[in-house]
């Protein structure tokens, strides 16, 4: 693999970085964390006019026609400015399926929404009532020319905001993915408000009727296997993010160190902070390479299951190792929440837990290998 990114894709990293840092002020930042949506409307125009949120959705339905490596690099823009927003919840949960998987009029009701920016998706992935990997315990059962829905879900980013949910159920042929319509008759959300401010939602689903149209790729299609392909580009879609938060918080904490002075020298010089600071620098580096590869093997179209899942510790491990010591290096600033590091110390923390921590998904990548092997994916 090349680790160096095309004209192209820097292209896209400068202009990402342009908009966010133009638009992304301390006040603006504020006044969209106190937002019910999460969201910053101003910010979510300017990358819509830019045609960034269509940076892989396909052309023919109004997006750039890039990758998932490129839209990993916007995500690494939007976590280095922690910009609220349902980036995931739209752009990998609910857009990358459709534009994988969906009909021809799934993606053509869909795809050029979300590119023009008028659209926001969110995906139901956690069933309250069912393990993990388990089949969901919602149900569609059939009913005349359709499917009626039971069940519930739980921490969904972006749901207040959707104007379509995608919700995998279990049905007579195994698990489907509905295309549900969160204002639809039977459907209810309720907010949980997390530290960073952002609503996560509990989803209940009680008698809720959608078309056999609505079955995400049409009638046959293998829900299970949708959610297979999607579970390591949620993996390294996180880790994206992670990468921006992190590099930040230390790029701030490095110019903190180099100005606070005590005992009339600057706290940079001292041993013990430079080695804080070198600790982050070896986590952020070990965060970026397992993030590409990632990224890479994915858009190559080659299983990257357990590199997702490297990606996605390295993410939560270090990334917490980062928010920690950019935390504890300022001092009592940093519980200051007009001063910006406590933001990427509460983003950091989030993602870090994301699809689980760091040991729960060192334990799903030792079961993996103990079952399959430590031989090369092919």
């Amino acid at each position: 693999m090349n680790f160096s990114f095309s004209e192209e894709q820097e292209a896209i990293r400068a202009l990402a970085a342009e908009i966010l840092g133009a638009e992304m002020t301390q006040e603006r930042l504020k006044a969209a964390e106190r937002e019910a949506d999460w969201i910053d409307a101003g910010l979510w125009k300017q990358l819509t006019a830019a045609n960034l949120l269509g940076v892989a959705i396909p052309e023919a339905y109004g997006g750039i026609g890039m990758g998932f490596l490129e839209l990993c690099v916007l995500l690494q823009e939007v976590g280095r400015a922690v910009a609220p927003g349902p980036w995931l919840a739209t752009l990998v949960h609910g857009a990358l399926p459709l534009a994988e998987f969906g009909t021809e009029a799934q993606k053509q009701a869909w795809l050029p929404r979300v590119a023009a920016g008028s659209a926001k998706l969110a995906a139901t992935l956690e069933d309250a009532g069912s393990a993990e990997d388990a089949p969901p315990a919602t149900r569609a059962r059939r009913e005349r020319s359709g499917f009626v829905i039971d069940g519930a879900k739980r921490a969904v980013p972006g749901a207040g905001s959707a104007d379509l949910l995608l919700v995998p159920a279990s049905d007579e042929r195994g698990v489907g993915i509905c295309l549900v319509d969160p204002k639809s008759a039977g459907v209810s959300l309720t907010a949980r408000i997390t530290s960073t401010g952002e609503p996560l939602f509990d989803v209940t689903l009680s008698g809720v009727s959608v078309s056999e149209a609505a079955r995400l790729g049409g009638p046959t299609a293998d829900g299970a296997a949708l959610l297979r392909w999607l579970a390591p580009r949620a993996l390294t879609a996180t880790a994206a993010l992670q990468a921006g938060v992190s590099e930040r918080a230390l790029r701030i904490t490095a110019d903190y160190v180099k100005e606070r002075v005590q005992f009339g020298v600057p706290i940079g010089s001292f041993q013990a902070v430079q080695h804080r600071e070198a600790d982050g620098f070896i986590d952020l580096e070990a965060m970026r390479w397992t993030l590409w590869r990632a990224a890479w093997r994915l858009d190559a179209g080659l299983l990257a299951e357990r590199d997702a899942a490297v990606a996605k510790f390295w993410a939560a491990e270090g990334g917490s190792r980062i928010a920690n010591a950019s935390l504890h290096l300022h001092g009592g600033l940093g519980s200051d929440v007009d001063y910006p590091i406590h933001r990427h110390f509460l983003w950091s923390k989030a993602l870090e837990l994301q699809h689980g921590g760091a040991s729960a998904t060192l334990a799903r990548l030792g079961s993996e290998l103990a079952r399959s092997g430590p031989g090369e994916e092919r």
